[in-house]
Formats: structure tokens, sequence, C-alpha cells
């Protein structure tokens, strides 16, 4: 049993400590949405250059030169975007994300819808 002279003591859990403001709650999905576009547009550059080297190997016809400027400048602007999405917010972010969906957009119509 405790005596009336005890003092209950509260525990609070310790404060998080981050340098970055917390995004949005509704930026999530946006955020989500362009990282995964430009993840994935990395991806589909890397795969267009190896099967260009393994097509340049095998003497089999691959890719033009065209696939092969093209996918890696679409990957490289996408995940420049992206960057500024994961480190800004408000209309900065917003921009960027549009910039992400634009670029993978153009490189997809023009090398693979078209």
């Amino acid at each position: 049993m405790s005596s009336p002279d005890t003092e209950q003591l509260t525990t609070t859990p310790p404060p998080t400590e981050r340098n970055e403001p917390a995004a949005p709650q509704g930026g999530r999905f946006w955020r989500g949405l362009t990282g995964s576009l430009a993840a994935g547009m990395a991806v589909l550059a890397v795969c267009v250059v190896s099967i260009a080297a393994v097509c340049l190997f095998t003497g089999a016809p691959g890719p033009g030169l065209l696939m092969l400027i093209g996918h890696p400048v679409a990957a490289v602007l996408a995940l420049l975007a992206q960057r500024t999405v994961d480190r800004r917010t408000g209309r900065v972010a917003g921009f960027a994300g549009l910039g992400v969906v634009v670029s993978v957009t153009a490189a997809l119509s023009l090398f693979w819808w078209s």
C-alpha cells in the first residue's frame, strides 16, 4: 500500500526530434504515387540498358539509340524531381510531383505507346 506522502509520477514519452517538419497527411498519397513512378522509371531505364548490352553481345536487334538515351534521362529527371517532392512542402512539392508524372508519361508515350 502507498502512503499519502508518496507522489505519483506521470510518465510521458520523450518528444521526437526531427529536423524536417512533418508532411501533411493529405500529401502522403501524392508523394507515394510520384515516388513509385520515379522508382519504376529508374528500374525501366536499367532494364532497357541491360537488354541493349545483352543484344550487343548476342548480335540480336535491340533498342535504338533514342531509347538508350531517353530512358536514363527521363529516370534522372524523375528522381531529381522526386527528391524535391520529398524535401519540400506546398506548391513546390506539388509542381515537382507534376514534373515526375510528366517525365514518366512522356517517356512511356514516346518510347512504348507510339
